[in-house]
Parts: C-alpha cells; structure tokens; sequence
C-alpha cells in the first residue's frame, strides 16, 4: 500500500495469495494506524472488486476509485512504486520461503520510508519528509501475519503492494 502524498509504502503484504477479506484486513489496519483516506485508488484486481471490501469501506465513508483496464498511467505513482519494488526487491532476492519472503518485505518497507532518499521528495526519506509536513508518527498496531501451512510448490513468492491516496488529515493544500 502506497501512500501518494508523502511517497510511504504503509504496507506491503506477501502471502501465497489474497482475497478481499485479507485486503480489508490490512486496509484496516493502516487506517488505524494513519487514518482513514476519503478513497483509495485501485487496479481492478479480484481483491478490490470485491463487493465485501467495497461494503466494508463504505461503511467506514471511504471510497473506492478504480483505474481504467489496460490504463495503468492512471495510476503512475503505483506503477512506479511496483516498478522499484520488483527492481529492489523481487529481482534481487531468490526466496527460501514464506517466512523469509515476508522478512525481507519487511526490511525493505523500513529502507524504503527510512533510508532511501526520494528525489521528488528533495532528496528526503518519505518518513522525514512526513514529518516535515507535520504528520505524526502512526500508531503501532500488532502486524497481521496470515501465515497459511502450505508445502513449497517451488513458486517464487510475490510481494503485492496496493496503493493508497493521502489520508484525509495529510491532504494537500
């Protein structure tokens, strides 16, 4: 999950797979932690064209904005988001497991917001330039962990950040 704001990964999941109710699940837990956005904007994958997680955020009052199929431009700071991630991340490791996938997501979440400066952002790290625009720290919320029992089928694990628009108290002016 990418916050387009202030250039954050809020989160980044890596499981043998995802429903809607997983996505919810993590949707949640950033919005505890950072606060709930007036729309999250979406690729149409299966986990967020999901009437469960659309009901679920509408109760909550945020929306759900979904880019046009085959349209990815409309959602280029994902785009260059995953792009970095697979760049960084997916092409550079070789996974002994699920646990270890999830490790190293976790790792490169904290280099990421904490040690990689941004030129878009002044050459600074997203967490400095957050608190630049006086956004405090989020609150810390126990990590989800859906672990599921699987044996290995030898596939390469991937990480899926989805992204996430500026929560509503960090807006832009």
């Amino acid at each position: 999950m990418f916050d387009e704001y202030t250039r954050e990964c809020l989160a980044l999941e890596v499981e043998w797979s995802m429903d809607h109710r997983y996505a919810l699940e993590v949707l949640l837990r950033v919005f505890d932690q950072y606060g709930a956005p007036e729309f999250i904007r979406s690729d149409n994958g299966g986990e967020f064209i999901a009437e469960g997680l659309r009901a679920g955020l509408a109760k909550l009052g945020v929306d759900v904005k979904f880019i046009e199929p085959g349209a990815p431009w409309q959602n280029g700071y994902s785009e260059s988001f995953h792009s970095q991630v697979r760049a960084e991340l997916l092409d550079m490791e070789v996974f002994i497991g699920l646990a270890h996938a999830k490790q190293l997501g976790r790792a490169y979440r904290r280099m990421y917001n904490h040690e990689r400066p941004h030129g878009s952002l002044g050459m600074l790290t997203p967490a400095e330039w957050a608190a630049q625009q006086g956004r405090p720290e989020p609150n810390r919320q126990p990590v989800v962990s859906r672990a599921r029992p699987k044996a290995s089928t030898g596939k390469a694990l991937r990480a899926r950040p989805v992204t996430q628009r500026a929560p509503r108290r960090f807006t832009r002016a």
